[in-house]
């Protein structure tokens, strides 16, 4: 008789099958999938993965209710303990508070410009990167979780974090080790199941604080080390062990740059273009969830894969020292280049990152606005200098093969750093407002190209957006200088707001609405409460 299971809607259940036979070479010599059908009538294969000794695992989870059935296929159609194995789920109701449970995985909204969950709840993407999460230089449980919790507060809701095998150090440097070693013997001739227990804790963890784990396989350079088929197979085995849990996947990190100290650079660059995509290729056949899937760029993903068809959406690396302008100007091309789809600015400013000069938190708010706004409010990803490589106060990372030394500040200080707090707060403003129907309208030298765009006249706005019924619009300004509106495109009367862009805080420029007619000029008053000059202008048909 088959065996019957149960879990709830969106929480993943692990099927545990003991091989009776022993292999010498298990991870190498076989393969083992699980195809489920689901009530609906469903069918999905789910590859297991090896846990060590004689012993496979599979994870699986559904947002449909009822019975679903599986059969085992292995590799080894003559080991009856893998192989034909059935068995039956039956998935229950949820009734918790998670929203990753009770909405579902993240997917990409109806317009192809935002996100949401499986269910249509729009999804505000607030990134943190911690690059070397897994690594045991931010040690589980205490230190993983206090940083956790304080993201979590903040209204975090996302991590940016590497499979194991990062960047700013060669393969097998000791900083990258966790609790059990490294992911791969050194020879890579086998992946080590003991780093990846290890690993789940921290990822579950995050899932568990309502945390959607962004999760990148490796660093763009290992791939060459690997080569392709082992790192299909790496792939494969991340998507065993964490497909079944509600997060997002970015093929590798700064995709298309070659090892630091490559005497190549040009071939290296275009064969990680070339192979990568055949690795997201891969991973988009066998995962049977279908996450949502990008890649972390030097750049751009769309011109990192020799498909952009390949991506769910846009990451950019709009650059640490470049100006909040080219900020801007990164994510209208992102917002304008084919095919649509969210975009995000996955690594703009890390706060405290030591170069010439050190990037301020003005430097961060103000990448954080220029490009949220003019990508269309998708979403925003933070990075602090000492988290993302994990300095301990006794123990700082130290230079990475290029000899850059990023800065030593602690990551449990990092953690604290003001700009943090300010994209916090600015994702509770936008939260009250319907940010989702948002759409990015500053595109410099054609800003009057298409109906939406003649909304306004944004002379003075470094980014904007607006929604495209008229009945609001954003603009973000660095400057004191007046902006001038142009009203008559908007489809009610208006009411005009200041929004502190250092701490979210609203302020009414007028009790009265204005006329949606003729042109109104709007001037900043003053510095924020930060003692700079940049600003939000808020002007929407209804008080918010």
């Amino acid at each position: 008789m088959p065996i019957i299971k149960s879990t709830n809607a969106n929480e993943f259940i692990e099927i545990t099958l003991s091989s009776s036979k022993h292999y010498a070479d298990p991870f190498n010599e076989v393969e083992l999938d699980a195809i489920f059908s689901d009530p609906a009538g469903r069918t999905v294969r789910i590859p297991a993965f090896w846990a060590g000794n004689n012993t496979w695992r599979f994870r699986y989870s559904s947002a449909v209710l009822g019975l679903h059935r599986y059969v085992t296929e292995c590799s080894d159609t003559s080991n009856e303990s893998l192989h034909q194995v059935s068995g039956e789920i039956d998935i229950l109701a949820y009734s918790g508070n998670n929203p990753l449970f009770r909405h579902g995985a993240l997917r990409v909204a109806d317009d192809h410009r935002h996100f949401s969950h499986a269910d249509g709840t729009p999804f505000f993407w607030l990134g943190d990167t911690w690059w070397m999460g897994l690594c045991k230089r931010l040690a589980w449980p205490e230190q993983f979780k206090k940083i956790t919790d304080d993201r979590k507060n903040k209204g975090f809701n996302v991590v940016q974090i590497v499979a194991g095998l990062y960047p700013d150090m060669p393969a097998f440097d000791e900083r990258g080790t966790n609790e059990t070693g490294f992911p791969w013997q050194q020879d890579y001739s086998c992946i080590n199941p003991e780093f990846f227990d290890a690993a789940d804790r921290r990822i579950m963890h995050l899932v568990d604080q309502s945390i959607v784990p962004c999760i990148l396989g490796s660093w763009g350079f290992h791939l060459p080390w690997l080569g392709i088929e082992k790192m299909k197979q790496h792939w494969r085995y991340i998507i065993a062990r964490w497909g079944a849990l509600p997060v997002v996947w970015a093929a590798s990190g700064e995709q298309t740059m070659p090892w630091y100290l490559s005497d190549d650079k040009q071939n290296e660059k275009l064969l990680l273009k070339r192979e990568w995509t055949k690795v997201i290729r891969f991973i988009k056949q066998i995962d049977g969830f279908q996450r949502l899937i990008t890649t972390h760029p030097h750049q751009s993903a769309r011109e990192s894969v020799d498909d952009p068809n390949l991506l769910d959406f846009e990451m950019q690396q709009t650059g640490h020292s470049n100006l909040t302008e080219l900020h801007a100007a990164k994510a209208s091309e992102g917002w304008n280049s084919k095919p649509i789809m969210p975009v995000i600015s996955a690594e703009a400013r890390y706060e405290a990152l030591s170069i010439s000069p050190t990037v301020t938190t003005r430097d961060v708010r103000q990448a954080f606005w220029a490009h949220l706004l003019n990508s269309g409010c998708a979403g925003h990803t933070y990075g602090a200098n000492g988290v993302w490589q994990v300095n301990q106060a006794d123990r700082p990372f130290g230079k990475s093969p290029g000899g850059n030394n990023w800065g030593n500040l602690p990551w449990n200080e990092a953690m604290q750093l003001i700009g943090s707090s300010q994209l916090a707060a600015a994702k509770r403003f936008l939260q009250n407002l319907p940010w989702y129907n948002l759409q990015g309208i500053s595109q410099p030298k054609s800003w009057f190209s298409n109906l939406l765009s003649l909304m306004i006249s944004t002379k003075s706005a470094v980014a904007a957006a607006a929604s495209p019924d008229g009945t609001l619009a954003l603009y973000y300004l660095l400057d004191e200088n007046p902006i001038v509106i142009d009203m008559q495109r908007f489809s009610a009367e208006v009411y005009a707001s200041w929004i502190d862009p250092s701490n979210g805080d609203k302020k009414a420029i007028s009790d009265k609405p204005y006329i949606n007619k003729g042109k109104f000029k709007f001037s900043p008053s003053g510095k924020n409460s930060d003692g700079d000059s940049d600003w939000v202008l808020l002007l929407a048909t209804k008080q918010y």
